[in-house]
């Protein structure tokens, strides 16, 4: 069955990657925010029957792949949590004004960075936060050491990273993308029709992923000092410290922090878009290389210097490890495995065991659920136990009876 890109959106699937407005082009779809803070298609003329099927043949929101065994390559060890990998390292960037910088150790910054300069890509496509809109983050091209660094950062809000892929492909230069495992996924979904994807785009980079707000969360949390949105000339979720302050700078002068933990404190109000709920890769399975934050049992205690872990799950991202590494750019520490991942993001394996039971829950409400080939749903059930695949099913169930997995369509 053909889905709609409203249907999508009405059953909650859209996470707002811009794929499906960058092939059908931007008189047939665009992308805008809602009043709730979250961006989402909206249809000006129906796309083509044929571009139609390929969206919904490469939606993240509607199917999530495992990487493939012949992209994992040879000597690839696969762990049923967290995927495939060829090597885990702890790590930061060596240039300390980037790992101070950073959202935590400066790994991501410092790999593109060390592609633009070794000539190994020509443009790396990330995002960044314009300074006239610093909660509106934007998709953004980077030929150079200072564009990377205007993207610098986390983006706990929504973004469109793969809004210009179609044109980036069609460019036929190399380059690399930065963004999230369900974009990364999109894109790995996209190789398999178009090899313009394989030919052109060198390295996918991604981090394990707590999901994507709407922006309640930041207006929120502006609401503490109070301060408008029209009054920011900046804002900061992390950085300048690991993990830093929540930062707001206003248009005329003042500075406002809030302290991280406090911020996450209370997880009912983290407004995660309801796909982010049923996100069975928030690892980033299907990507080159990740980084991650490395606290033990996933939340930070105080400040440190900034550390990431680094998995790379192809020999090409082992490869671009070891040489911007071997180029300075990098330092790492050999010698980690699995258990860096297991130790410090234990709520991703949690969270994995639930899936399947709330796709369970979505079927049985009506609604339409993901589908998630090679993520490993069934053994990651068996291992979080029947109690806990019922617990996640009636959960969903209830909650889509209730109207909470579904939203408004926006109209032209």
């Amino acid at each position: 069955m053909v889905h709609t890109l409203d249907a999508i959106v009405k059953n909650g699937l859209c996470i707002g990657c811009g794929l499906c407005a960058s092939l059908a082009g931007e008189t047939s779809v665009e992308m805008r925010w809602t009043p709730e803070g979250r961006l989402r298609p909206v249809t000006k003329t129906p796309p083509a029957p044929a571009t139609l099927k390929l969206i919904n043949r490469v939606c993240p929101g509607l199917r999530t792949s495992g990487m493939d065994r012949a992209v994992a390559g040879d000597g690839a060890v696969l762990d049923t949590a967290f995927g495939y990998a060829h090597a885990h390292w702890r790590g930061w960037a060596t240039d300390p004004d980037i790992r101070f910088r950073a959202a935590t150790g400066g790994v991501l910054t410092a790999l593109a960075i060390h592609l633009l300069e070794s000539k190994e890509v020509e443009f790396i496509a990330h995002v960044k936060s314009p300074s006239d809109a610093p909660l509106r983050n934007v998709p953004h091209v980077s030929v150079d050491r200072a564009g990377v660094l205007e993207g610098m950062g986390s983006r706990y809000g929504p973004v469109a990273p793969l809004l210009h892929l179609n044109e980036h492909l069609g460019k036929g230069r190399p380059f690399a993308l930065v963004a999230k495992p369900c974009d990364v996924a999109a894109v790995r979904n996209l190789a398999k029709h178009d090899p313009r994807v394989g030919k052109n785009l060198k390295y996918l980079l991604s981090i394990s992923c707590g999901g994507e707000s709407e922006l309640e969360l930041t207006w929120r949390q502006m609401r503490r000092f109070p301060v408008e949105e029209s009054e920011l000339k900046l804002m900061r979720y992390r950085g300048h410290g690991c993990p830093g302050p929540t930062r707001f700078e206003t248009k005329d002068g003042r500075e406002l922090n809030a302290n991280y933990n406090d911020m996450w404190a209370d997880k009912r109000f983290w407004f995660l878009q309801f796909r982010c709920k049923v996100c069975v890769d928030p690892v980033g399975e299907q990507a080159d290389v990740i980084a991650y934050d490395i606290w033990p049992g996933g939340s930070p205690t105080g400040e440190d210097e900034g550390f990431n872990g680094i998995t790379a799950r192809t020999p090409r991202g082992k490869a671009l490890v070891e040489a911007a590494a071997a180029a300075g750019a990098l330092t790492i520490q050999g010698g980690e495995s699995f258990a860096l991942l297991h130790d410090t993001q234990p709520h991703q394996t949690s969270k994995k065991m639930g899936i399947l039971g709330r796709q369970i829950g979505l079927f049985l409400a009506g609604q339409i659920a993901p589908r998630y080939p090679g993520l490993r749903v069934f053994r990651m059930a068996w291992r979080g136990g029947l109690r806990h695949t019922l617990k996640n099913a009636l959960g969903i169930f209830h909650r889509a009876k209730g109207g909470g997995t579904t939203e408004p369509v926006m109209r032209v």
